[in-house]
């Protein structure tokens, strides 16, 4: 569960630079700072796995992206969301590369991974957020229902499609990655 800071608003530049003293980490929503609780290992292990993914299919094809994990995007005027994982061009990154690891244009993909206290925020608010700030493809990676549903940006709006067990993902993004449900879900295990 999240918990929000209700004592003030905050613009969107507090936000780059608030720091409470503790390890916390927060996303702005309408102003609001929310408390993010902790991942769980399996989270981390899957966006681990799917980072580690991207980036060798961005090295196999030389592309000139960046895949990142644990940090943000402007969703909007007041808003910051923290993506599992998210794929963005180098020059995106080049004009803010000294500054907070907040993207402020809009990235290629977003992967989100659902845990327990995440599933209205992931597949609702992310969702509409996401699909507002035009973000071509983002991926709900669900362990909890066993499933990844990649939702395609068409006319505004996300067109889904779900994969589960051993369900090839197709891609927009990246059309010939070769990937599973399974193997994915299967990084979230120890052993």
């Amino acid at each position: 569960m999240t918990q929000t800071n209700t004592e003030r608003l905050y613009s969107f530049e507090e936000y780059l630079v608030y720091d409470d003293g503790t390890d916390s980490r927060y996303e702005l929503v309408d102003g609001k700072l929310e408390r993010m609780n902790p991942p769980t290992f399996r989270h981390l292990l899957l966006a681990k796995f799917i980072e580690q993914t991207f980036d060798t299919e961005i090295n196999r094809l030389s592309l000139p992206w960046l895949c990142f994990r644990e940090a943000g995007v402007r969703t909007g005027w007041q808003k910051s969301r923290l993506p599992d994982v998210y794929v963005v061009t180098a020059e995106q990154v080049m004009e803010f590369l000294d500054e907070s690891a907040v993207c402020q244009s809009v990235p290629l993909l977003v992967v989100e991974v659902v845990s327990i206290d995440s599933v209205k925020r992931d597949y609702r608010y992310k969702r509409s957020e996401y699909a507002a700030l035009e973000i071509p493809e983002y991926w709900i990676v669900d362990p909890i229902e066993s499933k990844i549903t990649i939702l395609l940006l068409e006319d505004g709006l996300y067109e889904e499609k779900e994969f589960s067990k051993n369900q090839q993902i197709v891609s927009a993004t990246f059309p010939k990655i070769v990937l599973t449900v399974e193997q994915v879900l299967a990084a979230g295990n120890v052993g």
